[in-house]
């Protein structure tokens, strides 16, 4: 049904050598994960003993997951919706990681195949995987890695008392005091777990963090974001903490957001870096960038997809409420970085602020390297760059520079969505047609719920 390939993550070359070196870490249970429209992560779940087989021929699961919404209601699209169907989760065994939150456990991504042994075309997996092709056939490779954002709250649940995770400044030492030990057992989660943990540290709120990983294939980025907020949900149960990815927890607070950093490169080189261009980037760099800058407001449909989303995405919060790119500026919806002199040829790259952890993260990668793709084959350029908050300037000086909120309110992400033939072509139909419909019943369902009930009915649900 499928190549299987368990290169990486210190894998050997075949299931049986996999599910060995698992179980000489004392794994028994293998949950295989992917993630569905609605950006909610689901997993089924074999014993380690029949993962050589699952490994070749999948274990069922119903394409129905296609049409569910954030609270487990569904949409009836195409098919989709009811009882009919069946599909096959494949996992990538490349990833398979023992699962440090969680002994005897392990985990690994999994792809969808149709009962024929062709690939699903409704796989947000095979998505990302097809778009990595299509750069690779224009000589391109990208490095993409997620800024994860979570707040926790004592666990009502929880069998031993909750952490302190600290009062004081946001970013400040004083947190570290009390939530010094709780980070400390994240980080070696993480670092067991083979994750390229770059940094952790206190954010605004009261009991939220945020933790940077090293940048992968887009592939790569997307399972290491499940991967890391899987662990992040494991060793904060262990600390008596509950943990929310959702893109508002209080509606007094910033959000969580869920920036994707990315770089381009060709031949070796990192076209954001070395050329004659805006900041120093390439003709082709530029180009690729200013495919994702133009095609911004639909993929806020597939980066914000939840109504919650939109109670994050406003001006002056640093969420990258505006269509526009500046070095450095945080209230961009793209900043672009440079880093120190001597580190720019691997430290250039460009981060999609505007985008949150409700999203399905290899929908991400994909729509963004579709965009990317689509402004590198027209030799794109991208507009002037704004310094700046773009909410206190002049009305009249933003349009003439072209600078234009993003949509506001997932309705009008949705009609952005709707209308973009690019992302239609880079999807396909079956994909874009259902989450079309994911997010017009997202919409729907929230439609009459204040601000304080869409929090509230989400906060969990990530």
């Amino acid at each position: 049904m499928q190549d299987v390939t368990v290169s990486g993550q210190g894998a050997d070359s075949s299931p049986e050598q996999v599910v060995r070196r698992l179980a000489a870490r004392n794994v028994r249970m293998v949950a295989l994960s992917w993630v569905d429209n609605a950006g909610i992560s689901r997993a089924k779940a074999v014993p380690l003993g029949r993962l050589s087989q699952v490994a070749r021929s999948g274990v069922g699961v119903s394409p129905v997951f296609d049409a569910f919404l954030v609270d487990d209601s569904r949409v009836q699209v195409d098919g989709l919706g009811g009882p009919d169907g069946d599909l096959r989760l494949l996992p990538d065994l490349s990833r398979a990681t023992p699962l440090a939150g969680q002994p005897g456990w392990a985990w690994a991504p999994a792809d969808r195949y149709g009962l024929d042994g062709q690939r699903y075309p409704g796989c947000d997996r095979w998505f990302a995987t097809r778009m990595v092709r299509a750069a690779a056939e224009r000589g391109l490779s990208l490095r993409m890695g997620f800024e994860t954002e979570w707040t926790v709250e004592p666990d009502p649940a929880a069998v031993t008392g909750p952490a302190r995770v600290g009062a004081g400044p946001g970013f400040g030492m004083a947190r570290l005091v009390d939530a010094g030990p709780y980070l400390l057992d994240v980080s070696d989660a993480l670092l067991a777990q083979e994750v390229d943990l770059l940094q952790i540290h206190s954010e605004y709120e009261l009991g939220q963090f945020e933790v940077s990983t090293g940048a992968e294939d887009p592939l790569g980025a997307a399972d290491v974001a499940v991967l890391v907020r899987h662990t992040l949900r494991a060793v904060s149960r262990n600390h008596g903490l509950r943990a929310s990815f959702a893109p508002m927890t209080t509606l007094s607070g910033a959000g969580n957001g869920g920036h994707l950093h990315l770089s381009v490169h060709r031949d070796g080189q990192n076209l954001f870096q070395g050329g004659q261009g805006p900041r120093g980037m390439t003709a082709p760099g530029e180009a690729f960038l200013a495919g994702v800058l133009a095609a911004l407001p639909a993929l806020t449909a597939i980066g914000c997809p939840t109504p919650a989303s939109y109670l994050r995405l406003v001006p002056s919060q640093w969420a990258g409420a505006y269509q526009c790119w500046g070095w450095e500026n945080r209230e961009a919806a793209v900043r672009f970085v440079t880093g120190m002199p001597q580190e720019r040829a691997e430290a250039a790259n460009a981060e999609v602020k505007c985008f949150d952890l409700a999203a399905n993260p290899y929908l991400v990668v994909g729509s963004v390297i579709a965009a990317g793709l689509a402004g590198y084959d027209a030799a794109g350029q991208l507009p002037p760059e704004y310094l700046g908050d773009p909410a206190r300037a002049d009305p009249a000086e933003l349009a003439r520079l072209g600078v234009r909120r993003l949509p506001g309110s997932l309705d009008e992400a949705v009609r952005q969505f709707e209308s973009s033939t690019l992302l239609r072509a880079a999807l396909g139909d079956p994909l874009f047609d259902a989450l079309l419909a994911v997010r017009r019943g997202e919409s729907r369902r929230f439609a009459d719920r204040t601000a304080d009930e869409i929090v509230e009915a989400t906060r969990w649900r990530y």
